[in-house]
């Protein structure tokens, strides 16, 4: 008879483990295709939106490029020669259009990008119906190409200017750049809020455009922080416009000491703001949508 006993059976060894260059490449962690597919689908479409809207807003117009920079020029040559015929010299040098240009091109970077980004799915609702495209597609091609104009417009008026008037202004370059920057930070982040508001409510368009009527002469613009009265500087010190100006003209006046100025102040209300613009077109964009 055979030997039954448990020592008599063969020993089974457990399967070995998989090699680990057996494990697909998509399992990894660190190795994700789709993500990276994603990632330059959004690039190429961010990129056609520009070119599109390039295309529609500056090629079939006469002049193209050239309205951009004359309608900034038009407006800081008006306050020059409007102001120098009240006043004898402004409130900074002797320059009517250094002077208004630094308050103005800042004032109208904020302007342009929180106008354009707040009807970016308007703009772009006929291509958002597509999968390739989203939502934040549109947001990011609008705020991309506007901000790049708006610095090139700014870059060759201040050359101009400078160039014009014969000044010997010793720039720096630093607080020109944080200005710029802090500008497009927070014209991203109201335009996202706004197009949330815009959205869900449309009289909203109507009520931002009159509080905000009065915004041009509340963002230092014509006149600098420290020519307020007390009570009025406690006031406007929350409006993060004239941080963002009065940073400007520090680049330009070496003297002028801007100690108002909050970095911190204008950086967090911009980055809060796109935070929660971000979060709610996210809860809310097939809601605008489909209206």
């Amino acid at each position: 008879m055979a030997n039954s006993s448990p020592s008599a059976r063969p020993a089974v060894s457990p399967a070995a483990p998989p090699p680990a260059a057996a494990i697909p490449q998509a399992l990894s962690p660190s190795v994700n295709p789709h993500r990276n597919r994603r990632r330059l689908a959004t690039l190429r479409t961010v990129a056609a939106l520009v070119l599109r809207e390039m295309s529609t807003r500056y090629g079939r117009t006469p002049g193209g490029y050239v309205w951009s920079i004359l309608e900034p020029l038009a407006a800081i040559l008006f306050l020059s020669v409007g102001f120098s015929l009240v006043i004898r010299t402004p409130s900074l040098g002797t320059s009517f259009l250094l002077f208004y240009a630094s308050g103005f091109l800042p004032f109208n970077l904020y302007q342009t990008l929180s106008a354009t980004v707040a009807r970016a799915l308007n703009y772009s609702r006929p291509l958002l119906r597509y999968p390739a495209v989203t939502w934040l597609d549109a947001i990011l091609a609008r705020f991309v190409l506007n901000s790049l104009t708006g610095i090139v417009i700014t870059a060759l008026l201040i050359t101009g200017i400078l160039s014009v008037i014969d000044s010997r202004t010793l720039t720096d370059l630093p607080p020109i750049v944080e200005a710029i920057s802090l500008a497009m930070v927070l014209g991203l982040g109201v335009g996202c809020m706004n197009a949330v508001l815009m959205g869900l409510f449309p009289l909203w368009d109507v009520a931002w455009s009159i509080i905000t009527r009065p915004l041009f002469l509340a963002s230092g613009v014509i006149y600098i922080y420290e020519d307020l009265p007390p009570v009025a500087q406690d006031i406007m010190w929350y409006n993060p416009l004239i941080h963002i100006t009065g940073l400007m003209r520090t680049g330009f006046y070496p003297t002028y000491n801007a100690a108002y100025v909050s970095h911190a102040y204008v950086l967090l209300l911009g980055l809060g703001l796109v935070a929660m613009g971000l979060i709610l077109m996210r809860r809310y964009h097939r809601v605008i949508l489909n209206r």
